[in-house]
């Protein structure tokens, strides 16, 4: 069998695999990216491309996803396609007064964190988005929220490691991480083993079957989001939109029950329209289904009142990765030196992929952050620290 030499090992080829090998090869640490398909072909390629700092929990996922969004700025010069990349603003939508009590509260710890965001009426939300429908009861309007398109971004990413000498290899399966005297040595793949003293799980949804390989449990679980994608057509809104449903619930659960699923709405540079988008456990599954469309349709519709005059030209499904606290798993993982966590960001990959990939070289490289990633360790799910990464407690709160 083949066998080959490197510093780190970064499996999986999707938005945060990328971006970890492009910043470990930007700091001249030799990388081997691994993905068994092609890039882009997991949740990067099955997802809309916002970049929200007001769907971020206020604290520390506020304060990281903050740090991601400087980075996107300097990604656009320095990555070797263009990401499309846009700074046009974002909308949360409240449609209940119950849900505006519970915004004013959230953009008070969103402001208190440090994030610029600015709770609106109906009537000033629709002086900047005129197409919003009049049923609203208003909006919380941040301009540093954006989108960025994830394919050109994920592609972006894996083009610019390699052009600074990072090893990128496609269809190249793992199966199996090799261990001794408890610290990793290389993985073996259907194409030949690849030794080397660091490992990253990247794996996204699919990072719990590589935690298996080393002896821990990954409490990741894949979270499907169905989309619509309607023609193109003329510029219909000049930001993006989500829904405050979701925000809202986590100060006052008695709003989810019986509401159903939020909404997430954005244009693209094409001028197509991606509509979203459900939140279902169903495993691996990656069907659409008439329901979870019709639900995507109707309340979109309610928000936007004009979609209802375009055509929908295609759906998909992607799967996040889900974990019980709504945080992403990043960092050393205790009793398996070399064995580095980046995965679990669910619907915040696109957005958290820089300074997720930027930290976890910086740890490679230097042994340090600048930014703690004590509060992402999987540790955290442990039930006593003696079984850090191997008993770990399912229990959590609803991520969005």
């Amino acid at each position: 069998m083949k066998s080959s030499m490197t510093d780190v090992v970064v499996i999986g080829g999707g938005v945060i695999g990328t971006s970890v090998a492009y910043y470990l090869a930007r700091r001249g640490v030799r990388a081997t990216l691994l993905e068994r398909g092609d890039m882009a072909s997991g949740s990067a390629g099955d997802c809309d491309g916002l970049v929200l700092l007001q769907s971020k929990r206020p604290g520390i996922h506020l304060r990281l996803a903050m740090e991601s969004r400087t980075l996107f700025d300097r990604l656009m010069e320095e990555l070797p396609v263009p990401i499309e990349y846009r700074r046009g603003g974002g909308m949360v939508v409240i449609e209940t007064e119950e849900e505006f009590r519970a915004m004013e509260r959230y953009v008070q710890e969103q402001r208190e964190t440090g994030l610029e965001v600015a709770l609106l009426d109906i009537a000033a939300a629709r002086r900047m988005e005129p197409g919003l429908s009049e049923s609203l009861v208003g909006a919380a309007y941040s301009p540093l929220d954006g989108q960025v398109n994830p394919i050109a971004l994920t592609h972006g990413f894996a083009l610019g490691a390699r052009a600074l000498g990072a090893r990128v290899r496609t269809h190249t399966e793992v199966k199996g991480i090799r261990l001794e005297g408890g610290r990793v040595t290389g993985v073996e793949t259907d194409q030949g083993r690849f030794s080397a003293e660091v490992v990253v799980n990247a794996g996204g949804v699919y990072a719990p079957r590589l935690g298996e390989m080393v002896g821990i449990t990954v409490p990741i679980q894949p979270r499907r989001g169905q989309l619509l994608v309607t023609g193109a057509t003329r510029p219909m809104i000049k930001g993006c939109f989500i829904s405050a449903r979701y925000i809202a619930a986590k100060h006052n659960p008695e709003l989810a029950k019986g509401k159903g699923e939020g909404i997430a709405i954005e244009q693209t540079e094409s001028g197509n329209l991606l509509l979203g988008s459900t939140r279902e456990f169903v495993g691996f599954d990656r069907r659409t289904t008439v329901e979870g469309l019709r639900g995507i349709a109707r309340r979109t519709v309610a928000v936007l009142p004009g979609l209802s005059d375009l055509n929908v030209i295609r759906s998909f499904a992607g799967l996040r990765p889900y974990t019980p606290d709504g945080l992403p798993i990043l960092g050393p993982v205790k009793g398996v030196d070399g064995f580095i966590m980046a995965a679990g960001h669910e619907g915040d990959g696109i957005a958290l992929s820089p300074i997720t990939g930027e930290l976890i070289a910086q740890f490679i490289a230097e042994g340090r952050t600048e930014f703690p990633l004590d509060p992402f360790r999987l540790e955290r799910f442990a039930s006593s620290p003696d079984t850090a990464g191997r008993e770990l407690n399912q229990d959590g709160a609803d991520a969005h």
